[in-house]
C-alpha cells in the first residue's frame, strides 16, 4: 500500500506557543515598561470586534510535500504564494474540474494495488512460467515458486516506488504547480501503459517490472497534485478531499474489471488488448491539462483569509492621491473603490462562507484539535529535533511492520489460502471476495474514518488501530474458511483507517510547517523496507515450506508490541502536554488581564 494515498486535510493549524512573559513585570510583581508584541486576534475575535489580549493559539499552514525546502526562501506551508482566485474561474467549469479530478484518479492514481486481481491473468497468460522447474511444470502447479516470486517482486518494486516517489513529487508540485506534476504523470502512465502491452504482445520482452514502476510513477505524479482541487470550492473542501482519497481506493479495481471482462470473453480480451485500449487514460489526461485544468493551483483558504481581512480594511478606499481632486471627485472615486472592495468582500463570502459560518467552522476545529490531547506537542521544532524524539521511531516502527505486511498479504492472498486451506477452489473464492472488498472497503469507511479522527483522542485512535491490528493478526493466522473471510474484512477496513490515520497523527504531532520532510520521511523508509519482501518469500519457501502461519504469527506478535509501545507513550506524554499547555495559557491568560486592569488605570489618570 502507499502512505500518500491518505491525508485528511490540504490545510490545517499548527500551535503557536503563548508569547514569552519575560519583561512584562519588574522585580515587586508589579506591572513594569516591558514591551510584547501581541499576536493576531483570531477569526472569532476579528469578526466580533472584541479586544482582547488572548494569544493567537494557532496558525493556519498549508500541507505540503515538499521534503527539499529552501532555508532561505519562505516555505509554501507557512507563507502560500501564488494560485488562480477561484470566484474568477465559473462554478460550472470548478464543478467539471473537480468532477474530472475525481474520474482521473478513479482510473489512474493508484491501479498497481490491483494487483491481486490482475495476478490470476498473469498466471493464466504463462507470464514468468519459464522460471518453473521441470518437476514443477510435471505437476502441473497453478504456480511455481520462482514464478511467484518474481511477480511479488514485480508489486513489491512499484509499491516502494510509490511511496519514495512521493517525495520528488512532492517537491515538483509545490514548486512548479499541478499541471507541470500531471503533465509527468501522464507521460509516465503512457510510458508504463506501453511497455507493459508489449511486454504481453512480445513474449522475449520482459518489460513487466519497468512498466509497473512507470504506471505506479505516473499514478503518484497524477494523485497527489489532486489534493490541491479542494480550494476550487473552500466550504467544501473536506468532501472533495474525502472523494478524491475515495477515487484512490476505488483505482485498485480498474485490474478487478478487467480481470472480469478476461475471464467473461474467454480469454479473448488479451491483456495487450486492455492495455492499448488503457493508452487513453493518459492521453485524455494530457490534454484536459491544457484544457480543462487551470495551470496554476487555486488560492488555499489562508490566501483567502488574509485577502478578506485586507478588504475589510474601509481605509483603503482613501489615498493621498486624493488631496489634489475636488470634493465631488474624491466622493466619486472613494465610492467606486467601496463598491469594488465590498464586492470583493461579497465573492469572498461566496466560497468562505459568512461571518458565522466561519466562527463555527474555526470553533469546530478547535474542539476537534483539543480532543486529539496532543496537538501541538512538536510543533515549530525543526524536522531533525522532531525525527529524533519517540513520537517519529515509535510510529516509524509500527508503520514499517504494517506496510511489509500488509503489501506481502495482498501480494499473496490466493497462496496463502490455497497452503492453509488446502484447497485452490476456497482459495479462489478468498481471493475473489478480496478483489471486489479492497475497493470497496475503502469508499465504505471513509465517512466513519473521518467521524472517529474528529470526536476521539489521538490515544483512543491509537487503542482502536492497535486493536484492529492484533485482530487481523490473530484471524490471518486462523487456517479456516471463515476466519479467511473475516480477515478481509477487517484487512480492507484497517488499510484506509491506518493510512489516514498516521496522516492525522503526523499533521497534529509534528504539524503542518514540517509535514513534508518527517511524513516523507515515514514514506520513504516503509517504501525501502518495502524492497525486503522477496526475502520474507524466499523464509516463507525454505524455513517453513509455504506454510504461512509462522510469519502471520510473527506480524502479529510485533504489531503488538511496538503498537502498545505507542500506545502507552502517547497515552502518558499526552497528559502532560495538556498539563503543560493549559498552564502556559493559563498563565498567560492570568498576566494578560492585569495588563487590561492597569491600561485602564492609566487611561483613567490620563482623563483625570
Amino acid at each position: 500500500m502507499s502512505l500518500v494515498q491518505r491525508v485528511t486535510s490540504i490545510e490545517g493549524t499548527d500551535r503557536e506557543p503563548p508569547p514569552q512573559l519575560e519583561g512584562l513585570f519588574d522585580g515587586h510583581g508589579t506591572p513594569g515598561y516591558g514591551t510584547i508584541t501581541t499576536p493576531s486576534y483570531s477569526l472569532r475575535h476579528q469578526t466580533s470586534h472584541q479586544h482582547s489580549l488572548r494569544p493567537q493559539r494557532s496558525l493556519r499552514h498549508v500541507l505540503s510535500y515538499d521534503a527539499i525546502p529552501k532555508p532561505e526562501e519562505p516555505s509554501q506551508a507557512t507563507n502560500p504564494t501564488g494560485g488562480v482566485a477561484a470566484y474568477k474561474i465559473s462554478t460550472r467549469r470548478r464543478i467539471a474540474q473537480v468532477c474530472f479530478t475525481v474520474l482521473a484518479c478513479w482510473l489512474a492514481s493508484g491501479i498497481v494495488f490491483g494487483f491481486a486481481a490482475l495476478k490470476p491473468v498473469l498466471i493464466d497468460t504463462g507470464v514468468y512460467r519459464e522460471l518453473c522447474t521441470a518437476e514443477e511444470l510435471a505437476e502441473d502447479v497453478d504456480v511455481c515458486y520462482e514464478q511467484e516470486l518474481r511477480m511479488n517482486v514485480f508489486f513489491a518494486i512499484a509499491s516502494t516506488t510509490c511511496n519514495v516517489s512521493a517525495l520528488p513529487v512532492g517537491t515538483i508540485l509545490d514548486r512548479y504547480g499541478p499541471r507541470v506534476a500531471a503533465v509527468i504523470g501522464s507521460i509516465s502512465l503512457a510510458i508504463g501503459t506501453l511497455l507493459m502491452a508489449f511486454a504481453f504482445h512480445i513474449p522475449e520482452f520482459d518489460g513487466y517490472i519497468m512498466g509497473n514502476i512507470f504506471l505506479a510513477l505516473g499514478g503518484t505524479f497524477i494523485f497527489v497534485p489532486s489534493f490541491s482541487i479542494a480550494n476550487a470550492f473552500p466550504k467544501f473542501s473536506g468532501i472533495i478531499v474525502a472523494t478524491v482519497t475515495g477515487a484512490f481506493d476505488a483505482s485498485a479495481a480498474v485490474f478487478l474489471f478487467y480481470r472480469l471482462s478476461y475471464e467473461a470473453s474467454g480469454g479473448s480480451f488479451t491483456p495487450q488488448k486492455f492495455f492499448f485500449g488503457y493508452l487513453a487514460v493518459p492521453v485524455v489526461i494530457f490534454i484536459a491539462q491544457f484544457t480543462l485544468m487551470n495551470e496554476d493551483a487555486y488560492k488555499t483558504i489562508p490566501q483567502y483569509e488574509s485577502k478578506l481581512e485586507k478588504e475589510q480594511d474601509a481605509t483603503r478606499d482613501v489615498h493621498d492621491s486624493d488631496e489634489d481632486m475636488t470634493e465631488n471627485e474624491i466622493r466619486k472615486l472613494r465610492n467606486q473603490r467601496r463598491h469594488r472592495r465590498q464586492s470583493k468582500i461579497e465573492e469572498l463570502d461566496k466560497l468562505l462562507g459568512g461571518a458565522e459560518e466561519r466562527i463555527h467552522r474555526v470553533e469546530k476545529q478547535e474542539d476537534r484539535l483539543a480532543k486529539s490531547g496532543v496537538w501541538g506537542v512538536l510543533h515549530g521544532k525543526t524536522a531533525t529535533e522532531q525525527i529524533l524524539t519517540p513520537w517519529f521511531i515509535l510510529i516509524t516502527l509500527l508503520t514499517i511492520l504494517q506496510m511489509v505486511r500488509m503489501n506481502w498479504f495482498i501480494a499473496k492472498v490466493r497462496t496463502q489460502y490455497r497452503i492453509m486451506l488446502g484447497s485452490r477452489v476456497l482459495a479462489r473464492q478468498i481471493n475473489r471476495f478480496f478483489d471486489v472488498a479492497l475497493p470497496v472497503g475503502g469508499v465504505v469507511a471513509t465517512p466513519f474514518i473521518g467521524l472517529l479522527l474528529d470526536r476521539t483522542s489521538t490515544a483512543t485512535m491509537l487503542t482502536v488501530l492497535v486493536s484492529m491490528i492484533t485482530a487481523v493478526g490473530i484471524v490471518g493466522s486462523l487456517p479456516y474458511l471463515w476466519a479467511g473471510y473475516l480477515n478481509v474484512t477487517l484487512f480492507v477496513l484497517l488499510r484506509p483507517l491506518y493510512y489516514s490515520a498516521m496522516s492525522d497523527y503526523a499533521a497534529k504531532v509534528f504539524g503542518f510547517a514540517t509535514f513534508g520532510r518527517v511524513y516523507g520521511c515515514i514514506i520513504a523508509l516503509s517504501g525501502l523496507v518495502n524492497l525486503f519482501q522477496p526475502a520474507i518469500d524466499a523464509m516463507d519457501h525454505d524455513v517453513f515450506h509455504d506454510n504461512p502461519i509462522p510469519i502471520n504469527v510473527v506480524f502479529a506478535v510485533l504489531a503488538f508490541v511496538f503498537g502498545t509501545a505507542l500506545v502507552v507513550y502517547v497515552w502518558s506524554q499526552g497528559r502532560q502536554v495538556s498539563k503543560l499547555q493549559s498552564t502556559q495559557m493559563a498563565e498567560y491568560e492570568r498576566y494578560s488581564v492585569i495588563l487590561e486592569e492597569d491600561d485602564e488605570i492609566s487611561n483613567l489618570n490620563l482623563r483625570a
